[in-house]
């Protein structure tokens, strides 16, 4: 008898755990299939786990005290924030592939190289941004800056959510003179030595700056579309190269050293160390002026030429355990809502992606404090910024010493 109970009993688990397997995997493999609300529906009560860069605290106090309530609040879906390096969250998604385990990952902030090489190695879900209402209704999905990611095709398996530009910060009450190009830029910084400076490569934000010196001076046109070979890139940037090597000398610690960080820039900046920053998030800067970190003379420049603009994005990793879930939290994170509070200069200052022309009257009035990013060059392939970066070190950081 106790033999006969037991055979029904792993009969029964055996049954169960098999019913549970195939529900996952056929929820799994027809997610895409199904429309929004069926998404919505299926994802109440789960959790989401959205992992991304931790190391700007503008942002995390902004998601965790508007994105984690409002999704609560609105969808029953508890959202957990995990602040992490995107190199070892590409690591981690590349070992669990490797491992054949389901993820922890749902939802991750991504662009660039980052999302080249997830996507050409097979760690990605979708495409799904066709099932997101906010991007069909409020995203150009036509646009470039959308369709393309450092010139990757996005294949909808990316959701944009925010936008950044590079600029230029000066205190105008220190250095008054214009400056609208690197010819400007170059009599200022030997007008005034030791008080302009970069962040060493490969510092996202001071390999902003060496890229768009290399769009004023050598033509966006002529690089685009350069092979990722170092002694062709290096023989078309070398005008741009010859420049910060003029500089270098006028730079803050007369060019022997940069700051490491972007981070480290801002507080000498706020010091008054220097009298130049920069940064990839103008309306961030705004906010700054107002708490009074920065300067009330702090004036954000631009190229005449114009400035490097990019699309971060959202994406899914394919072993996902919650997809429906992450497709809810980044459709939220397009929404009308979501969007505005993000790009308010009281909050995180980050552009918005949205396309104000396809706004109602009242949906553009929730922008009005926002700055609206204009006059933007695109990014390079994301092959090219590494090679770039590999050249600066070898001919400007290393050079002379």
């Amino acid at each position: 008898m106790k033999k006969i109970i037991t055979l029904v009993l792993c009969m029964f688990i055996t049954i169960s755990l098999v019913g549970c397997s195939n529900k996952e995997t056929k929820s799994s493999e027809n997610i895409l299939n199904n429309n929004y609300e069926e998404i919505l529906e299926s994802a109440k009560g789960s959790s989401v786990n959205f992992y991304g860069y931790g190391g700007d605290e503008v942002m995390n106090k902004w998601f965790d005290t508007y994105v984690i309530p409002q999704m609560k609040e609105k969808y029953d879906i508890t959202v957990k924030r995990v602040g992490m390096d995107i190199d070892n969250i590409l690591n981690q998604l590349l070992s669990e592939k490797q491992a054949s385990s389901k993820g922890v990952i749902d939802l991750v902030w991504i662009n660039g190289e980052n999302f080249k090489t997830a996507k050409e190695n097979d760690l990605l879900f979708g495409p799904f941004t066709a099932k997101l209402p906010n991007f069909n209704n409020y995203i150009d999905g036509e646009s470039k800056d959308i369709t393309t990611d450092f010139g990757t095709s996005v294949d909808g398996m990316e959701a944009p959510w925010g936008k950044a530009q590079f600029a230029i910060v000066k205190n105008s009450s220190k250095v008054p003179q214009k400056m609208a190009n690197t010819q400007n830029l170059k009599e200022i910084v030997k007008k005034y030595p030791g008080k302009f400076t970069y962040p060493a490569l490969p510092d996202f934000t001071g390999s902003a700056f060496v890229r768009n010196v290399i769009y004023d001076i050598v033509g966006y046109e002529k690089v685009k579309n350069l092979p990722e070979d170092e002694a062709k890139v290096k023989e078309v940037i070398q005008p741009a190269i010859d420049y910060l090597n003029e500089i270098k000398p006028y730079l803050w610690n007369k060019g022997k050293t940069y700051p490491q960080t972007s981070s480290q820039l801002d507080n000498m900046y706020s010091d008054n160390e220097v009298y130049f920053n920069m940064t990839y998030s103008p309306n961030g800067v705004l906010n700054r002026i107002k708490s009074g970190e920065f300067s009330k003379d702090t004036e954000i420049l631009e190229f005449d030429k114009g400035n490097i603009s990019n699309t971060h994005f959202l994406a899914i990793p394919k072993n996902s355990q919650n997809q429906v879930g992450a497709m809810v939290l980044a459709d939220f994170l397009m929404s009308i809502d979501a969007q505005s509070s993000k790009s308010d200069s009281k909050n995180w200052g980050d552009a918005t992606v949205l396309d104000i022309e396809k706004m109602t009257k009242e949906e553009k009035s929730k922008f009005s404090k926002s700055i609206i990013i204009e006059n933007s060059l695109p990014e390079l392939k994301a092959g090219l910024v590494p090679i770039i970066e590999k050249i600066w070190i070898k001919e400007v950081l290393e050079s002379g010493k």
